[in-house]
């Protein structure tokens, strides 16, 4: 793999990981949003799901990079070329289903790609539990400072 694949895919990495990180602390999105009396907030909901495009987004853009390179994604068990359209269908596709930890098997990575997918799965189970986190955390200092006022 040539040296101008691994920027790009270290890249879409760092962009994924300082969206994530921005949500957890509280940064850019968090400033934005001021928390309402409601039990579901709409624009926390579209933060997150936001953050859930850019983790598949970004990861189908590094399985597609891998692919580019001869390191495939394998369908059902076998080895198969597919268009560049195709490739990208896939990636998103696979990117998506671990990110969500379906998890079906239809497609499954090999090589370095492994790895990748175990990171991806990773965040997609850690990313809910950091959302209600922040929610619990924003409720709270939002009940602070009511009472700081009384």
């Amino acid at each position: 793999m040539d040296i101008i694949s691994w920027v790009i895919i270290i890249g879409i990495a760092v962009i994924v990981m300082i969206s994530i990180m921005d949500f957890i602390r509280g940064g850019i999105f968090h400033k934005r949003l001021q928390m309402r009396e409601s039990r579901f907030s709409a624009e926390i909901f579209y933060t997150l799901l936001m953050i859930y495009l850019i983790v598949i987004l970004g990861f189908g853009l590094i399985y597609f990079i891998l692919s580019m390179n001869h390191i495939l994604l394998v369908e059902n068990g076998e080895l198969r070329e597919v268009s560049i359209l195709g490739s990208i269908i896939h990636s998103l596709y696979f990117s998506g289903v671990t990110l969500l930890t379906i998890g079906y098997g239809d497609i499954t990575p090999i090589g370095i790609g492994r790895l990748i997918a175990l990171v991806q799965a990773l965040i997609g189970y850690i990313l809910p539990t950091a959302f209600v986190l922040k929610l619990v955390q924003s409720n709270q200092q939002n009940r602070d400072r009511r009472q700081d006022m009384l």
